[in-house]
C-alpha cells in the first residue's frame, strides 16, 4: 500500500482592518455593485472596501527560502498497537527465533449484511420458496402497450445511422425491450468477476503449517472368518504357482551356473596351482642358482671376528632389483612381521624437479630374482608401513600428499583405500606413516605426517578413510590454536614420526628446522617437550625397543644423536663427516643401531662396547651411490639397505656384531628385555652422574 505524503507550507497570518479614511469610497463602490449586479448590504460594504495587512508585533519574520521550503511527513500505515516482539520455536534451528512478519491490519468495523441482488440465483431461490413468481424490473420506467414502429431506413450519410440503432435494439431501455422481448441482464457493477479469472486460490499458511500434507485415503471394510479363510486361500494358490514358475527358471539357471562354476573352479585351480607350482620352481632354480649365498645365510660366521677384537663385519648376501623399476630410488623399507623373510621396498624419487611415478613391491629372501607382488603408482611412494597383526595391510605415503591402505589379498593394483582433496589429504609430501592399535570400534587407524606441518590420524572405517587433525606446526615451534594460524605459511614442515612403544599415546615428531616435537595423542593443545636437536632436517627419529626413555635421531648436519626424553640435552652425539639418511635400533640388544651415509657406508655402533667410536665401517656400494635407507630383520642377523639407484642389498652381521653377554659355565644366559633395559641404564647413569656432580 503506497505511503501518503503530505506536504505542508508555512505561511504567514494576515489581519484584515477597515480604516476610516475609506467611508468617501463607501458610495462610489455601492453604485458601482448595483450596477454590476451585486447584491450589496451594509456589512458586505464595510467588509470589502478599505482593507489593509498589519502585522502584530510579536509575528515571526521567515525569509523567502523558509517560506519556500516544503516540510514534508510521512504517514505509515503500520499498526503502532501490533506487537513487534511475537517469538516462534524453529524446528530446524532448535531455538526460539523472533518473526519478522507482524500482521499490521487493524480491523474498526465489522458488518455481515444479508442483502442479495435481485437477479442472482440466491435470490430466485428465496423467491421460489415463498411462493412468488420470478418478476422482471427494468431499469426504466413501467412497460407501454406495444406500438407499431415504422421502420426507418439506414441513412448513409449520417455516420454510424446503423450502429446507433443496432445499439437501441440492445439497449433494455429502448423501444424493443418494450415490447414482448426477452430483456438482456445487466451485469453486476459490484462484485462481478469473469468466469475466466475464478482460479482456484489456495489458503493462506502460517510458517508453522506451510508444508503439504501427505495424500490420505480412508479405507473401511467388514472383515468375517470366510473371508480372510478365502483371502489366505488366494494367497496361497498364488505362492504355489510362483514357487513353481521359479523352480523351472532355476533348474535351467542352476544348470547354466554350475556348467559355468565348474569351468571356472577349475580354471581358477589350474591357474593357482600353476602360480603355486611356478613360484615352488622358481625358488628352486633361484637356490639353485644362488646356492653359495644360500650357505652363507644359513651357516658362515666370519671367523676374523676373533682376531678383530670387538669390532666386527658385514657379509653381502643377495642383491634385490627390478628392472621395471629403473631410474628409481629406495625411498622406504619395511620387515613384515609375521612372515620374516618377506620385506616391502618403497621406490620414488628425491629429485622433486623431476618427480613422476612410483612402485610398491615385495621381495622374499626365498627369490631375489623377481619380486612377489608389485604395486605400480602414479606418484614417487615416501613411506610405508606393515601393520603388526594384520600383515597383509600396508599404509603408504605419496609425494602427491595423498595416503593409501593396500591389501595384500586382494586382487588388482589398485589400493583398497586413497585419501583425496575432498578427505583431507595433505597438501604436500608424505614423509612418514605409523600403524596404531585400533580404537575402541576396533577400526584400523594409523598416522601421518606431512610438509604442510599436519600430524592426521586416519581411521579405515567401511569403504572410506575418515581423517582428524591431530597437530598443526607452526613457523616458530608452536601447535596453531585457531584458523588464522593454520592459514600461515608454514616452514616447520614434518619430516619424521615415531610412537612410544610401551605408552600408547606418545609420539615424536620430527621437523624441518631441526626441532623434535614430543606430543601426546590426548593433549593437542601444547608440546609435551621441544628439543632442539640439529641444525638440518630431521630425517630419522626412532624410540628404543627396549628402555623406555631412550629415543635416536639423525640428520643431514653429519651428527646421530642419542636422547633421554625427559633431559633436554642429548646423551650421545656422534659425528659421522658425511650427511646421514637413516638409522634404526637393533631389534635384540638396546644398545646396538646401525646409520648410512650418502657416500654409501654403513656405520654399526654398540654403546655396551664402544660408547664413542663405531665398531663397524663399511663400504657397502660406490661412493657416488647413496645409501638411503637400513632396516634390522626382526629375527635373523641381516639388515637390508636401499640406495639410490633402486637396489636393495642384503647384509649378515658378524658374530662380534651381535654378541650375547658372557656368564660363567653351568649358568643359563640371562633372558628377557629386563637385560636390555639394565644394559642401557647403567651407560645412562655413568652419564648423569658427572652432570650431578658438576650440578
Amino acid at each position: 500500500m503506497p505511503v501518503p505524503n503530505i506536504n505542508v507550507r508555512k505561511a504567514s497570518t494576515v489581519h484584515k482592518v477597515s480604516l476610516p479614511g475609506a467611508k468617501s469610497t463607501k458610495a462610489a463602490s455601492k453604485k458601482k455593485d448595483e450596477d454590476e449586479g451585486v447584491d450589496a448590504h451594509d456589512g458586505w460594504d464595510e467588509w470589502a472596501h478599505g482593507k489593509a495587512l498589519i502585522k502584530p508585533p510579536d509575528q515571526v519574520e521567515l525569509t523567502e527560502a523558509e517560506l519556500k521550503e516544503e516540510v514534508t511527513r510521512v504517514l505509515t500505515a503500520n499498526n503502532p498497537h501490533a506487537p513487534q516482539n511475537i517469538v516462534r520455536y524453529s524446528f530446524k534451528e532448535r531455538s526460539f527465533k523472533p518473526t519478522s512478519v507482524v500482521d499490521q491490519m487493524a480491523v474498526l468495523f465489522v458488518l455481515e449484511g444479508s442483502l442479495l441482488h435481485q437477479d442472482s440465483d440466491e435470490a430466485r431461490g428465496l423467491r421460489a420458496k415463498e411462493g412468488r413468481t420470478e418478476e422482471t424490473v427494468t431499469a426504466g420506467t413501467e412497460a407501454e402497450p406495444d406500438e407499431e414502429k415504422p421502420e426507418t431506413p439506414a441513412t448513409p450519410i449520417e455516420d454510424g445511422g446503423e450502429a446507433e440503432e443496432a445499439e437501441e435494439e440492445d439497449r433494455p431501455d429502448s423501444a424493443a425491450s418494450k415490447t414482448g422481448k426477452k430483456e438482456l441482464k445487466v451485469t453486476n457493477q459490484f462484485n462481478f468477476s469473469e468466469r475466466a479469472s475464478q482460479t482456484l486460490n489456495n489458503p493462506l499458511r502460517q510458517r508453522s503449517c506451510q508444508t503439504e500434507p501427505p495424500p490420505r485415503n480412508n479405507f473401511s471394510a467388514t472383515a468375517n472368518q470366510w473371508e480372510i479363510y478365502d483371502a489366505y486361500m488366494e494367497e496361497l494358490q498364488k505362492q504355489e504357482k510362483n514357487k513353481e514358475k521359479q523352480k523351472a527358471t532355476q533348474s535351467k539357471s542352476v544348470e547354466k551356473s554350475k556348467k559355468k562354476m565348474l569351468l571356472m573352479e577349475t580354471q581358477n585351480d589350474d591357474a593357482s596351482k600353476v602360480r603355486k607350482s611356478s613360484k615352488i620352481f622358481e625358488r628352486m632354480v633361484s637356490q639353485n642358482i644362488y646356492d653359495d649365498i644360500a650357505q652363507d645365510f644359513q651357516y658362515f660366521e666370519d671367523a676374523s671376528d676373533e682376531h678383530r677384537g670387538q669390532e666386527g663385519t658385514l657379509l653381502c648376501l643377495w642383491d634385490f632389483h627390478y628392472d621395471g623399476a629403473k631410474r628409481l630410488s629406495v625411498t622406504a623399507l619395511c620387515w613384515n612381521k609375521k612372515y620374516q623373510d618377506l620385506f616391502a621396498v618403497g621406490m620414488g624419487s628425491y629429485n622433486f624437479t623431476k618427480q613422476g611415478r612410483g612402485m610398491l613391491v615385495f621381495y622374499s629372501l626365498k627369490n631375489s630374482a623377481y619380486p612377489e607382488y608389485i604395486y605400480p603408482t602414479d606418484s614417487s611412494v615416501l613411506c610405508l608401513d606393515i601393520h603388526e597383526q594384520h600383515s597383509h595391510l600396508v599404509a603408504v605415503g605419496f609425494y602427491d600428499g595423498s595416503v593409501a591402505v593396500y591389501n595384500l589379498k586382494e586382487a588388482g593394483p589398485e589400493p583398497v583405500y586413497k585419501s583425496t582433496a575432498k578427505t583431507g589429504k595433505h597438501t604436500d609430501p608424505v614423509w612418514q606413516v605409523r600403524w596404531q592399535s585400533d580404537d575402541m570400534d576396533n577400526n584400523h587407524n594409523f598416522y601421518s605426517v606431512s610438509s604442510d606441518g599436519r600430524v592426521v590420524s586416519w581411521t579405515l572405517i567401511k569403504n572410506e578413510l575418515v581423517f582428524t587433525d591431530i597437530i598443526t606446526l607452526l613457523p616458530n615451534g608452536a601447535i596453531s590454536e585457531g584458523p588464522e594460524d593454520s592459514q600461515q605459511a608454514s616452514t616447520a614442515c614434518g619430516t619424521s614420526l615415531d610412537f612410544h612403544k610401551q605408552i600408547d599415546f606418545l609420539f615424536l615428531v620430527g621437523t624441518e628446522e631441526g626441532k623434535i616435537h614430543k606430543c601426546s595423542k590426548s593433549y593437542s593443545s601444547q608440546f609435551l617437550e621441544t628439543y632442539v636437536a640439529h641444525s638440518w632436517p630431521v630425517d630419522a627419529v626412532k624410540w628404543n625397543h627396549f628402555h623406555p626413555k631412550v629415543f635416536i635421531s639423525c640428520s643431514s648436519d653429519w651428527t646421530v644423536k642419542i636422547w633421554d626424553h625427559t633431559i633436554n640435552t642429548p646423551m650421545f652425539t656422534f659425528d659421522l663427516n658425511v650427511a646421514v639418511c637413516d638409522v634404526a635400533w637393533s631389534p635384540y640388544s638396546s644398545t646396538v643401531f646401525a646409520a648410512v651415509t650418502t657416500d654409501g657406508t654403513v656405520h654399526v655402533f654398540d654403546l655396551n662396547i664402544n660408547k664413542y667410536e663405531p665398531i663397524c665401517v663399511q663400504q657397502v656400494v660406490a661412493k657416488k651411490t647413496a645409501l638411503t635407507h637400513i632396516e634390522f630383520n626382526p629375527i635373523y642377523p641381516i639388515i637390508i639397505v636401499g640406495d639410490d639407484q633402486g637396489c636393495v642389498t642384503s647384509l649378515k652381521l658378524s658374530p662380534n656384531l651381535r654378541k650375547k653377554p658372557k656368564t660363567k659355565k653351568g649358568q643359563d644366559l640371562p633372558k628377557g628385555p629386563e637385560v636390555e633395559i639394565a644394559k642401557m641404564e647403567k651407560l645412562l647413569s655413568l652419564l648423569r652422574e658427572p652432570e650431578q656432580s658438576t650440578g
